[in-house]
Formats: C-alpha cells, structure tokens, sequence
C-alpha cells in the first residue's frame, strides 16, 4: 500500500469547509431574495449576483483542494485518481463558465452535470481489490457512496422539474460529495499507522 502524505487529510478536510462557507456567505450577501431551499447554488454564482465572488472563490477552493487530494491519494486506483481530479477541474471550469443571471446555459450545465457524474463515480473507480486495503477503498462501502451520490442526483432533479426543494437536495449531494474524499484520507492514514504499528510490534 503506497504511502498518503500527512496534507493530503488537510486539502480533503477543506473541500467540504470552504464549499458550505461559500454557498453560506454567499447567500448572507443575496439576502431575501434568495431562498436556500428552493434555489440553486449556481444562483449564487451567476452573473451580477450579491454573492457571485464568495460563491466563485468557493469553486475555486474546491477544486484546487479536490485536485490536491487526487494527487496525493496514492493508495486509490488511478482511475479513481482521475476521475476526483476531473471533478476538481469541473469546479474550475465552473467558474470560468458561470451560470447566466436569467434563463439557463448549456455550457454551466454541461460542466455540472460532468462534475457531477466523476465525482459520483470515482469511489467505486478508486476501488483496490485484497483484504489489506483501506476500509474506504473497499467495493462495497464504495458502491454504497456512489448509489447514495446517484440517488442524491434523482432527487435533485426531480425536485427541479417540480419546483421543489432543489436547493435542499443539491447541499445535501455535493455535501456528500465533499466529504468522501476526507473519509478517504482518513481510512488510508489510519491504515498506514496501523500497518506501521504492527510492523514496529513484530521488531
């Protein structure tokens, strides 16, 4: 099992920080014009909106820190490694890219739903196979992450189609998404101590 260097636990821990301070502080500056539940977080990133730099400096953020954890998580599949990169550079093309301040755009939401889908994906492409990996690039703790991305997805884009609660929806899957590559890091270092500790006992 290759070595995780110690930052890596710092670039994933931030993903999450930096993303729900950003839709957080961006919503603070729209005020009450702006309903969390039933708007979307690239409303807080289009063009002439209150928030539109906390929300884009937020992007920022989160893909530099997904692009970090990528490159540090040695022990994940490289196809895995890809795909949280290709998320990270989807959070950056995000930026470049904004969502209009009226109607939609192919091109944001092309990029979202690219983001999406890689960062729904990667755990189970991150998967190594044998019983002396890390809990958390397992098949089956990996497969269940995925499904619940998936599901959040759904979810989603139904509450878009009804008018619903898509704001909801929305924090709660690419919160998710934030946090496992954190759970990732945390499973590698863990199992890299243990596996030291053992090996000092045996000396």
């Amino acid at each position: 099992m290759r070595f995780v260097p110690g930052w890596v636990l710092l670039s994933s821990g931030c993903a999450p920080v930096v993303l729900i301070a950003g839709w957080t502080g961006a919503a603070l500056c729209e005020g009450a014009s702006y309903n969390p539940v039933t708007q979307t977080i690239s409303v807080l990133g289009s063009y002439g909106a209150a928030g539109f730099w906390v929300m884009t400096t937020a992007f920022l953020a989160l893909g530099v820190c997904h692009l970090l954890t990528a490159w540090g998580l040695r022990p994940a599949a490289t196809a895995g490694r890809v795909a949280l990169a290709g998320g990270g550079l989807a959070a950056l093309l995000v930026v470049a890219l904004p969502a209009p301040s009226s109607g939609g755009s192919l091109h944001h939401g092309a990029v979202v739903v690219v983001g999406f889908t890689l960062l729904a994906v990667w755990p189970v492409l991150a998967v190594k196979g044998g019983p002396a990996v890390p809990w958390a690039l397992r098949l089956a703790p990996s497969l269940m992450v995925t499904a619940a991305m998936a599901a959040g997805g759904v979810w989603f884009l139904i509450e878009l189609r009804r008018h619903g609660d898509a704001g909801v929806a929305e924090r709660v899957v690419t919160a998710l998404q934030s946090v496992w590559p954190f759970v990732v890091a945390a499973s590698c270092l863990h199992h890299s101590r243990q596996r030291a500790g053992r090996t000092a006992t045996a000396r």
